[in-house]
């Protein structure tokens, strides 16, 4: 009975901090600055160190990150570029950048808040709840999704100013506590976000298909989609994986598991018409005794000519969570 209790005690402890509320355990302010992390290698199994592969994906490395930065972890979004530069956000509107892996790191480690527009300042430290992040290579551009606000707001090169933001009424829509967790740019320059908890009238996740810049004032509506995750999950990030395909992490907590996740594939039609759905197919399961914890992040990379996955956790910055980052091959 002890035991029973102790994990239902865990779990509602674990409900509580995924609500994007001022946590105590939450940084107030972060200095820009150096940032030294630590990483230890970890194997996929705790029962098989040996095992490399997970349903469609070969194991190629995970590592606990660490540091005595207070602002360090709370990570729900990243992008990565080869060899293993890692840039980090988490829910309190820090940019975190980072290396994992050999080689050579392209930028030196550090840490600094996302810049904000002057009429923003008054805002509270906890109101910036950042949640998805995506980007344009060509113009170097970024997008970050904030659930609080219910914005999406364009950044310039290098994270050097706001360019724009824009709050949408089919995002007001969404329970505040549970929006923009994915948010991601196709190739040809529309964007797909995936409401974690707002939902369609058949139990579908409600998905916005935007026709171009979600952050301009002068783009048009939005068509709404259906998102089917695996049973019993929800969607936490999304990124392209090319012009027909979607990748999706989604998340579960349950007492028998606590956190778990799936790494899912969405196929995409030619042509994406208002209402269809988006139905995903699990390429791999993250659950015990495998490396599982609260998955928020997904990247893709590419080295060699493969696909390379990684995601990241989010540790709420609470002791008893990690900030865990794997990578996998997609052969």
């Amino acid at each position: 009975m002890a035991k029973g209790m102790s994990r239902i005690l865990i779990v509602l402890a674990l409900a509580i901090l995924l609500l994007p509320a001022p946590h105590n355990s939450k940084p107030a302010t972060v200095q820009p600055g150096a940032l030294l992390v630590t990483t230890r290698a970890l194997p996929l199994s705790t029962n098989d160190p040996a095992l490399r592969r997970v349903g469609a994906l070969a194991y190629l490395g995970g590592w606990e990150l660490r540091s005595a930065n207070p602002g360090f972890g709370g990570i729900s979004a990243m992008l990565v570029s080869p060899p293993g530069d890692v840039l980090a956000l988490s829910d309190s509107g820090i940019l975190m950048g980072l290396h994992v892996g050999p080689g050579e790191a392209r930028r030196r480690p550090f840490i600094a808040p996302l810049p904000i527009r002057p009429q923003d300042r008054d805002r509270p430290w906890w109101a910036w709840d950042s949640e998805s992040l995506t980007h344009d290579r060509a113009t170097d551009r970024y997008w970050v999704g904030f659930e609080l606000q219910q914005a999406i707001c364009r950044y310039a090169p290098g994270f050097a100013r706001v360019e724009a933001c824009r709050t949408w009424p089919q995002i007001m829509a969404w329970p505040p506590t549970g929006s923009i967790e994915s948010l991601a740019r196709l190739p040809d320059g529309r964007f797909i976000a995936i409401g974690e908890m707002g939902m369609t009238a058949d139990g579908r996740h409600d998905t916005l298909l935007f026709p171009g810049d979600p952050a301009e004032s002068d783009t048009a509506d939005p068509i709404h989609l259906r998102y089917t995750p695996p049973q019993g999950y929800r969607p936490t990030d999304a990124v392209a994986l090319d012009a027909r395909h979607l990748l999706v992490l989604n998340r579960r907590l349950t007492l028998q598991e606590l956190f778990t996740a799936t790494i899912a594939i969405v196929d995409l039609p030619e042509r994406l018409e208002p209402g269809m759905e988006l139905k995903a197919r699990t390429l791999a399961r993250l659950a015990p005794p495998l490396l599982a914890d609260n998955f928020e992040g997904l990247a893709i990379s590419r080295e060699n000519g493969r696909t390379i996955i990684w995601v990241v956790s989010d540790d709420n910055h609470e002791f008893f969570q990690r900030t865990l980052l794997l990578k996998f091959a997609l052969d």
